[in-house]
């Protein structure tokens, strides 16, 4: 395509919205009628719809035009449009994923274990990336391989719903390793207990670095 100085430019054209119908701009003669706080009233015929909305000074709104009866419900129409504009709002804002961190000490209880995954595993399943820290006191610093295996343990036990985008490095006294989300096509779903049979899996690993640990504070 050849550019041409002055040449017009098209604008595209507006796709208008389909109008949403209400009260006396309702065309079907019988509508299936959904009450305000969702019950179904069943089908009647418009006029009977419309003197049910005058009732409860509501508006008779069409939400389903394409049904056969047409579905209409009684609602606020103005607190409706409201609604729908802010789902469009938040559907249009995609979500920018944070940086969390989840820290753990290099002697950490079962329970302790398991409540810092789930939590992990919550921030990944929002988009987040996790950063998972280790944290050394006094001469714990002298056995790195014990919070390597540590947030490897970890990482093992959320690999279904995470990939490891840094892996672990010692800034200072902690030890850290980020994990980012997998795309939720690739994820497995959460399931009741979301961790706890997977961190019951790690038991072993998670055992041999306790008493790894153990050694490392007694020598």
């Amino acid at each position: 395509m050849v550019y041409q100085e002055g040449a017009r430019i098209a604008r595209p054209r507006e796709v208008r919205k389909p109008e949403v119908r209400k009260n006396e701009r309702i065309r079907a003669r019988e509508v299936l009628l959904i009450g305000d706080e969702g019950e179904k009233l069943g089908v009647m015929s418009t006029a009977d719809a419309m003197a049910a909305a005058r009732e409860r000074d509501l508006d008779l709104v069409e939400v389903a035009p394409g049904a056969v009866p047409p579905v209409c419900r009684l609602i606020d129409y103005g607190k409706y449009m409201y609604d729908q504009a802010k789902r469009e709002r938040a559907s249009r804002t995609p979500h920018h994923g944070e940086l969390r961190e989840v820290r753990f000490k290099v002697k950490i209880g079962q329970n302790d274990m398991d409540l810092k995954v789930r939590r992990a595993e919550k921030f990944l399943r929002d988009g987040d990336k996790v950063k998972l820290s280790v944290m050394f006191r006094g001469r714990e610093i002298t056995h790195p391989e014990i919070g390597r295996g540590l947030l490897n343990s970890v990482q093992e036990t959320l690999k279904d719903v995470a990939i490891v985008d840094k892996p672990p490095t010692m800034v200072g006294r902690f030890m850290n390793m980020i994990l980012g989300p997998l795309p939720a096509s690739q994820r497995q779903p959460a399931p009741e207990e979301p961790t706890k049979a997977r961190a019951k899996g790690n038991t072993k690993s998670k055992s041999k670095a306790q008493a790894q640990a153990k050694v490392a504070s007694e020598g």
